[in-house]
């Protein structure tokens, strides 16, 4: 409201060439002596101009029905070939659709501050007081504002590869596309929230409810686990590695290292492939005698002559969280041990001169400590976990296959995250639309949880106990 508000001053307290401005962008620079800055500003003007008649103009016109006319091939008795007519593709009009809208939204913001920057000058010229030139105003861009200029190319990459897929994520998700409406042959077009209603709903044609209901409840089980797991026992293992009765550190931690050196994705498939049914893992569970005795006790059916390690729901979900431990837990070494060593000296020495015991120590200084530094990466992990594509899919793809009907019905396993059960719709099933929905939930609830979690658990209340 306030950027509306003070929008407005501007327009009924600017002189007439700044109300002129709002129709012809530039008329107020030249009024006000700024040649250069005037024309390039009209320039930007024209630019749009031309883009929306040319560019943004015949999708936008679409952009109600995304396209009515179908590709057909018609057979020319003259040519003797099949002839391709003038058809809509539904995909392009969507993308120079979003486009479109977008960059008006952009334009929009340039106008009204192009508008709020000739009222500043005005003011500035009404009170006798030195305005910039152009020159002057393009050494502060290279000068005091090298910030700003530095900043552009970055947002200019964040708008092509993060804003308008998102816009466009978005914007598939109240539509119909899907393995029947592919476009160039088939059309799409807008269906409002009915896939939303079909994600959060169980019916006797459709399970995409009960598949939802029972991966997101997996999906938030996994990020806890594995966020949690990794930092605790990480963190313990890098106090045990510094602690003054272990002897050669630089061994123990250089051995930690060495495992990050390998790819994730091969660590993986080696270890997909040591826990298979067929696999070494389990040829030596059965040799020693391990998997009669989980028979006997109940975990391993006895109709089978293995441990399913990655076939079963319960022993997959198992393995995947204690995989993602023995991965992770090098990472977290690596953070711990960094953090453990820049904990402020005077403060154990403190604690110590007052006979606080180690236990106190860890729990009053060293714990604190780490929380308030390493807080912000625990906020990221979990949202990571929430999105960790590479362990789910690495271990389970080809391997896992579903007991669950209606699981199957909707396209989702047992051990999918969100994320997997997104790409599977996509990649293998080309269910666009669902896929979309999906994202969408995956985002807000990312977004949530991290605005929530920096607001709040990432105060930084504490900042004075520990600078």
């Amino acid at each position: 409201m306030a950027f509306f508000k003070e929008l407005g001053e501007c327009l009924s307290n600017g002189s007439l060439f700044i109300k002129l401005s709002t129709v012809f962008m530039g008329l107020g620079h030249i009024y006000n002596c700024q040649f250069i800055k005037g024309l390039l500003v009209f320039g930007v003007q024209a630019l749009y101009i031309v883009y929306m008649i040319f560019g943004a103009a015949p999708n936008l016109a679409k952009f109600s029905t995304l396209g009515t006319v179908k590709r057909e091939a018609i057979f020319d008795p003259i040519t003797m070939q099949n002839t391709v007519n003038d058809y809509d593709n539904s995909f392009t009009i969507l993308l120079g659709s979003v486009c479109a809208l977008f960059i008006t939204f952009l334009f929009f913001l340039f106008w009204a501050s192009n508008i709020k920057s000739m009222y500043e000058t005005q003011k500035l010229i009404e009170s006798r007081k030195h305005v910039n030139t152009f020159r002057e105003d393009f050494k502060e861009i290279l000068g005091n504002k090298f910030h700003v200029t530095l900043l552009t190319f970055p947002v200019i990459g964040v708008i092509l590869m993060n804003i308008i897929p998102i816009l466009i994520l978005v914007a598939v998700a109240f539509t119909n596309y899907d393995q029947n409406h592919l476009p160039p042959s088939e059309l799409f077009t807008w269906v409002g929230f009915r896939n939303f209603v079909k994600l959060f709903t169980q019916t006797t044609t459709s399970s995409f409810g009960y598949a939802f209901r029972k991966i997101l409840e997996w999906t938030f089980l996994w990020a806890f686990f594995a966020t949690v797991s990794n930092f605790i026992l990480g963190h313990l293992i890098a106090l045990l590695i510094n602690s003054k009765l272990i002897k050669i550190k630089r061994f123990w931690r250089t051995l930690f290292i060495v495992t990050i050196a390998v790819p994730q994705f091969v660590t993986l498939l080696l270890v997909r492939n040591f826990f298979a049914d067929s696999g070494l893992f389990n040829s030596i569970c059965s040799n020693i005698g391990l998997t009669a005795f989980l028979q006997n006790i109940g975990l391993v059916s006895k109709n089978i002559s293995y441990i399913p390690f990655l076939t079963s729901p319960g022993w997959a979900k198992f393995m995947i969280v204690l995989i993602n431990i023995w991965v992770g837990i090098p990472y977290q070494i690596l953070i711990s041990t960094g953090i453990l060593l820049n904990i402020p000296r005077d403060q154990i020495e403190a604690a110590m001169i007052d006979r606080a015991s180690p236990y106190q120590i860890f729990k009053n200084v060293t714990m604190p400590y780490v929380m308030f530094v390493e807080g912000p990466t625990l906020v990221t992990d979990f949202v990571r976990n929430i999105n960790n594509f590479n362990i789910i899919y690495l271990l389970t793809q080809d391997v896992y296959v579903t007991t669950d009907q209606a699981l199957a019905n909707s396209h989702g396993k047992e051990v999918d995250l969100l994320v997997t059960w997104l790409f599977r719709l996509t990649n293998e099933y080309y269910d666009y639309k669902m896929a979309s929905v999906i994202g969408v939930i995956v985002f807000s609830i990312c977004s949530v949880f991290t605005i929530l979690s920096f607001s709040r658990i990432v105060a930084g209340e504490r900042e004075e106990v520990f600078m």
